[in-house]
């Protein structure tokens, strides 16, 4: 174990880099991504929030922290539901990791059950890490394995997981999760493309852990997917207070499937996206309120898509973000999503 998660709430299967893998800035690993290099084989240097953008954050969580909750509480129910006192949880870090908390918590909460709880990594294009599922399944039948993540955007984890799990016929490939405005996945606690607070800081809520890391020479045949372990933002670190504030709204009752509809293809959406701002990948058409934070935090930001220029209650951290980076803010008819974000093409610049 390593990170600040608590051994109670999750098993960790990643292997700690620290300090073996020089950090990139923004600008080298963009060049680097849209030149052909894979993602996972290098590390941001890491987004320290500013004041203004930490109180974005508590202002999100204070909004939004009783439907994050509501929604952990939908998705635990449907869960148990669907797989009882013998779940066991495997959430992607490391966005899914405090939601696969919550949703323990909770299952602990309301039913009594304290079931297991694992965190493993899972790349685009490159699949989950096998070593850390073989890990799992010589300890669970994989029947029980339920795969937990935060959102979806274009749903690229959620086919990931399904082509990973094509090898494995036992295993349930749904993803559980607490938004899903691209109606991809097997469990939501809402479709509603929602703010959850989580999704606008990066390891300052995850544990103080990277994102995860693939590449050969630091990562064995043997080993787990690799992270690193920020331990000099320390006092930075809201993981707790993140978990601890939607578990304090935590309601018992039954939560009644709304069946919410949702018209159209999310994939179809993005492709318009694309074609609307003459984008020709569509990687670079990053939709939901998640998934535009990320192209803030993480990428080159070119432009934010919103439905609405008034919608502070749910995009305030967004706007708060776009005008650290200087990033264009632009009204724009989205149907799935309520932001969405757009990557530069350094193509283009």
């Amino acid at each position: 174990m390593f990170g600040t998660f608590k051994e109670e709430d999750v098993t960790v299967l990643l292997k700690d880099i620290t300090g073996l893998v020089e950090p990139q800035s923004t600008e080298e690993r963009e060049k680097e991504i849209q030149g052909g290099r894979h993602y996972c084989e290098m590390l941001p240097i890491e987004y320290e929030p500013s004041a203004a953008y930490e109180a974005a954050f508590e202002d999100a969580l204070r909004r939004y922290r009783f439907l994050t909750a509501q929604a952990a509480a939908s998705a635990a129910q449907k869960i148990w539901k669907s797989k009882g006192r013998s779940v066991v949880l495997v959430s992607l870090a490391r966005a899914g990791t405090p939601v696969g908390i919550l949703i323990k918590r909770y299952l602990r909460l309301k039913y009594g059950a304290d079931v297991p709880h694992y965190t493993i990594s899972i790349i685009r294009g490159r699949g989950i890490d096998q070593n850390a599922l073989r890990y799992i399944l010589q300890r669970h039948r994989g029947s029980d394995i339920q795969f937990v993540d935060g959102w979806t955007g274009k749903g690229a984890i959620q086919r990931e997981l399904k082509k990973a799990m094509a090898e494995y016929p036992d295993i349930d490939a749904g993803l559980a999760v607490l938004s899903d405005p691209a109606n991809v996945a097997g469990i939501s606690g809402t479709k509603d493309d929602f703010l959850i607070a989580s999704s606008c800081l990066n390891s300052t809520v995850s544990g103080l852990l990277s994102r995860t890391f693939l590449r050969p020479d630091i990562i064995g045949p043997e080993d787990f997917h690799g992270a690193v372990f920020y331990r000099e933002l320390a006092d930075r670190d809201v993981t707790y207070h993140f978990i601890d504030s939607v578990q304090e709204e935590f309601g018992m009752d039954d939560i009644a499937d709304g069946g919410e509809e949702i018209k159209g293809s999310a994939i179809g959406e993005v492709e318009e996206i694309a074609g609307a701002f003459g984008i020709g990948d569509i990687n670079l058409v990053k939709p939901g309120i998640g998934e535009a934070t990320r192209v803030l935090l993480r990428r080159l930001p070119w432009k934010v898509l919103v439905h609405s220029m008034e919608d502070e209650e749910h995009l305030g951290h967004l706007y708060q973000l776009a005008r650290e980076k200087r990033v264009d803010i632009v009204e724009y008819p989205l149907r799935h999503y309520r932001a969405c974000g757009l990557i530069r093409s350094l193509a283009d610049a």
